[in-house]
């Protein structure tokens, strides 16, 4: 694609992005962002902190009050020049809500979506294989989209938005709804999709262990202000505890107590002890392996992302 070529830059930018809304809601202050090629981030937040805004004018469909967006170095709206129409091929976009006709077949949809984008019908149609069959559709094809479950109908979804095989593909809260094992295979298909196609993928989800797990770097936007702008890792590395639940091979009716950990006893064999940051895990071992308890399993008492998360968004 013409736009690529010796282009080193952000897949996106996003420079002094402002909105507000008729009403006189200001749903977004002065958003500054920028998602390098290849990332795969995370834009996150509670309900109504602006991140479906943010990409809601990313993708065309909220007019923005002020500021600007690029992909790939041409801006969206046509303020700084370049190709416009040709920039927005290189975007692929999962909205929250099934917004597609729930009386037609399933490969039609997406063949109906490359047709907006000029690609011919037997091109469109071999394309809709290649995306029906990766994301396990492919059985379906023939039926009305109103018989799918919910999880097959955000994996059309993802489908129908990777038709025209974008280089940048913007997913809102693609597993709400979706069961654990679905939802662990659309992570190994956007992984894969990521890492071995190079598709920069930007992520809003409710389930923090998602982020977690996938996303190189991550935004959190709050009362339409982005409050943090990091590597997931740099981020995780805040985290000064964490909560750890322990469980035991058996039941210790008398519930010692370390004098090195304190221990909170759930049960007579389950207890949650704080780990602080900088305290090695064997540590923690090797107290218990004084104090004659034998472990089971350790696990922590909630996503480490989750606790950052909420301590930032109570702020």
């Amino acid at each position: 694609m013409s736009l690529l070529e010796n282009y080193s830059g952000p897949a996106l930018s996003i420079s002094g992005l402002g909105k507000v809304y008729g009403n006189g809601f200001v749903a977004l202050k002065d958003i500054n962002l920028q998602v390098a090629q290849g990332d795969f981030f995370a834009l996150l937040g509670p309900n109504g902190a602006g991140k479906s805004t943010t990409l809601g004018i990313v993708s065309g469909l909220v007019n923005k009050s002020q500021g600007q967006v690029s992909l790939f170095g041409h801006t969206l709206d046509g303020d700084g020049g370049g190709d416009v129409y040709a920039a927005k091929r290189l975007l692929g976009v999962v909205p929250q809500e099934f917004n597609f006709n729930q009386f037609e077949k399933v490969q039609d949809i997406v063949i109906t979506q490359a047709g907006y984008y000029g690609i011919p019908y037997q091109q469109a149609k071999r394309r809709s294989e290649k995306y029906l069959k990766a994301l396990g559709l492919w059985d379906k094809r023939d039926i009305p989209s109103r018989m799918l479950s919910g999880g097959m109908k955000r994996r059309l979804m993802i489908a129908r938005a990777l038709v025209h095989d974008p280089r940048v593909l913007i997913l809102d809260e693609p597993t709400a709804g979706v069961d654990i094992e679905l939802r662990q295979s659309m992570w190994h298909y956007l992984k894969q999709l990521n890492e071995q196609e190079g598709v920069t993928i930007i992520l809003t989800t409710h389930y923090l262990e998602e982020a977690e797990s996938l996303c190189k770097n991550i935004a959190i936007i709050n009362h339409g202000v982005i409050v943090k702008n990091t590597s997931t890792r740099a981020l995780l590395q805040e985290l000064q505890q964490q909560t750890l639940v322990v469980d035991l091979i058996q039941p210790y009716p008398q519930r010692p107590k370390l004098t090195s950990v304190p221990l909170h006893w759930l049960d007579d064999s389950c207890f949650e002890v704080e780990v602080k940051k900088g305290v090695a895990i064997n540590e923690l071992f090797q107290a218990f392996s004084q104090a004659n308890l034998l472990v089971s399993s350790i696990r922590p008492k909630s996503n480490r992302l989750e606790t950052l998360f909420v301590d930032l968004v109570r702020k």
